[in-house]
């Protein structure tokens, strides 16, 4: 199974996979040691079954990350192909599953030029304001404070947002100073207000 890097287009398919069996091996080995202490010594009462009682918790857990993924649509190619159309050469991301108190939101795609961060989801439940407001947060204590967040629910006018910033992005940028980040030198302003969204995402 080739990896998928968060923010990549195929993220929820791959972490789909992925998540499924890590939870179906970390089941399975507390399951065989409590048979192999019940075969050996007759009975439930042993070490075996407190350890297999222990090795179930870390299994529960990997189980609740699978189906907080398991609910989420994957991003359908003709949308996906559409974005890459109309970004250009902008900062792009896919398939961000951002978790909030809330509610857990799929953001299919987001676009990062100057202080704007435009995001698209087809999620029904997402409240757009709500999830403005805590990416906007997330951005600000991460250093980026004077950050624009845009979450918008129609895709159509969301292509014509991004194509409309992809024409001239320099005129989204002007008048931005940056310093590059010590531990990513290598990262453009735009890429490194992405990098850090990904922090917020599963």
């Amino acid at each position: 199974m080739k990896k998928v890097k968060k923010g990549s287009y195929g993220y929820v398919r791959y972490e789909k996979k992925k998540r499924f069996l890590m939870t179906l091996a970390m089941f399975i080995l507390p399951i065989g040691l409590y048979v192999i202490g019940y075969i050996t010594v007759k009975s439930r009462l042993n070490l075996f079954t407190v350890i297999a009682i222990l090795g179930c918790l870390p299994a529960c857990r990997s189980a609740v990350g699978l189906i907080m993924m398991l609910m989420q649509k994957p991003m359908p190619d003709e949308r996906y192909q559409a974005v890459q159309n109309a970004a250009g050469n902008l900062t792009v991301g896919y398939e961000l599953v951002i978790t909030a108190y809330e509610h857990t939101s799929l953001v299919e795609a987001v676009v990062v030029c100057g202080n704007q961060v435009v995001c698209f989801t087809s999620d029904t439940k997402t409240d757009p304001a709500y999830l403005e407001k805590h990416i906007r947060q997330y951005l600000s204590s991460g250093g980026f404070p004077e950050m624009q967040v845009k979450v918008m629910k129609e895709f159509k006018p969301y292509l014509q947002r991004i194509a409309l910033i992809a024409q001239n992005p320099e005129k989204y940028r002007e008048g931005i100073s940056f310093t590059p980040d010590e531990r990513y030198p290598e990262l453009s302003r735009d890429e490194l207000i992405y990098h850090t969204l990904l922090g917020l995402a599963l």
